[in-house]
């Protein structure tokens, strides 16, 4: 269990007219979608019907030279993924993107989010006879597509006959030989948006950030339970699993994606000052300065500083060659890593009554460590204020919290004493009831995490930890 929230992976997708580079297109898709996962990326290309790929554990930038993009060729597809993987995550056959061979074809899948009926899909399928070779969950997606494929006539059909069947998180791109298709759940719970270049390519990202890279105009957001079928027709639609509304999880405006991203109509950046100007409504503080921790927190402290008046300062300089710190493999590593990850500006800070804004708290084991940062440089009061509330639930949707016991604030703690453990004069949380004021929305995201009312019953949710666990007894 890592002190820090991390989504589990990022996705991306183009279709040519004509044959072409389309790795590169997928490596700079990739590399902007860099912080949704940074174990390990993977590339396939489509190039007349015949697929290449390759996929290995590093970041994008160590995965991909150019002479390992030359080698996957042209084509007029492709897709990619990054990622980030729980407990028994380091199978080399949990790497995306999926490549399967089956009787009908060739399919190459890539997938964000987290199915809570996991366990249950492998079990039927192992007992037909079906053999798995990884731990994810997107084996089960790509076999109950497969299973609806052998007895229908197109591959969408095959992905609108499964999705009943298939429950929790999805934002998933489908390769086939002539296409490539692109479905969410129907409950919208991961972002996953569509544009197009001027020459008339497809693109497929979880974050509009990834169109930009590519030079694509964003078009629209996939709409919850849709599935978008591109091929050599042009787009379109098959809407049958759509509900009124869609639920996409909050923290994706508070945390996981880039403040450069709109989402669901909605930019990220303008959330996370709303949420800094929030806080201050909330729980305000005589102080001489505010400070976020980057990279989410500094956005939210822009808003808190805009909307209090109080100067807003850079305090911390972040080492730019270093992924977040839950990339590491063990705890020794990973408080070395905050150390290398964040240098204080102590001409900023001593002396000074100290606003440290932040996205969250897990176990407070990182954030402690950070406010010894200030109090080491000087600062004469720290006052921390978290843009989000308390985690106190579990997600079962693609964010890496499987256990409610390593969560601080589910161990009975006050906020004071929390305070007390982080080393904090005071503390403040964003309330959970103000959550909707990000977006301008009274519903349509899901906090399961911070209220415990989730949009799908859990109450039988393959636990994602436990599950890989019981895998590799």
């Amino acid at each position: 269990m890592f002190d820090e929230m991390h989504e589990e992976c990022g996705v991306f997708g183009i279709w040519e007219k004509k044959t072409a580079d389309v790795a590169s297109s997928v490596y700079f898709g990739l590399y902007a979608l860099q912080h949704r996962g940074q174990e390990s990326c993977g590339i396939a290309v489509c190039d007349d019907g015949v697929f290449s790929h390759k996929k290995a554990d590093g970041l994008v930038s160590e995965v991909f030279s150019r002479k390992e993009l030359d080698r996957l060729g042209t084509g007029n597809m492709a897709v990619g993924h990054v990622r980030y993987s729980t407990s028994g995550g380091h199978n080399h056959n949990n790497i995306q993107p999926l490549v399967i061979r089956h009787i009908k074809g060739n399919m190459a899948l890539v997938h964000n989010g987290n199915l809570i009926n996991t366990e249950e899909l492998r079990r039927s399928f192992e007992l037909s006879g079906a053999i798995f070779h990884g731990t994810s969950d997107t084996e089960a997606i790509a076999y109950s597509i497969v299973r609806e494929r052998l007895e229908c006539s197109s591959t969408e059909e095959a992905v609108e006959r499964a999705i009943p069947n298939i429950k929790g998180a999805y934002s998933c791109i489908l390769m086939t030989a002539t296409k490539l298709i692109a479905f969410r759940d129907p409950d919208g719970f991961r972002p996953l948006c569509i544009g197009v270049t001027g020459d008339g390519a497809y693109v497929v990202a979880s974050e509009s950030c990834a169109l930009d890279t590519v030079g694509a105009k964003f078009l629209r957001d996939v709409r919850a339970g849709e599935i978008v079928v591109i091929n050599d027709e042009g787009l379109h639609s098959v809407t049958t699993h759509c509900r009124k509304k869609e639920n996409i999880c909050i923290f994706e405006y508070i945390y996981f994606a880039r403040p450069d991203s709109v989402i669901e109509g909605k930019s990220v950046h303008t959330a996370r000052l709303k949420a800094g100007e929030i806080l201050w409504e909330s729980s305000p503080v005589n102080a001489d300065i505010v400070i976020g921790v980057p990279d989410s927190g500094l956005d939210a402290g822009l808003g808190y500083s805009r909307a209090s008046g109080i100067p807003y300062g850079t305090g911390f300089i972040k080492n730019k060659y270093i992924g977040r710190s839950f990339i590491q493999p063990s705890q020794n590593q990973r408080e070395s890593a905050v150390k290398i990850k964040l240098n204080v500006i102590k001409e900023t800070i001593c002396g000074k009554r100290v606003v440290m804004i932040d996205d969250s708290i897990v176990r407070g084991t990182t954030c402690a460590r950070i406010v010894r940062l200030l109090r080491e440089a000087g600062a004469k009061e720290v006052h921390v204020r978290i843009s989000s509330p308390p985690f106190i639930h579990s997600c079962h949707f693609g964010t890496d919290i499987d256990s409610e016991e390593n969560l601080i604030a589910c161990h009975h703690k006050s906020i004071a004493e929390i305070a007390e453990y982080i080393g904090a004069d005071s503390l403040a949380y964003l309330p959970v009831e103000s959550l909707g004021r990000l977006i301008d929305s009274e519903d349509g995201f899901c906090n399961g995490c911070f209220s415990g009312k989730y949009p799908l019953d859990v109450s039988g949710a393959s636990c994602k930890n436990k599950f890989d666990e019981k895998i590799h007894r």
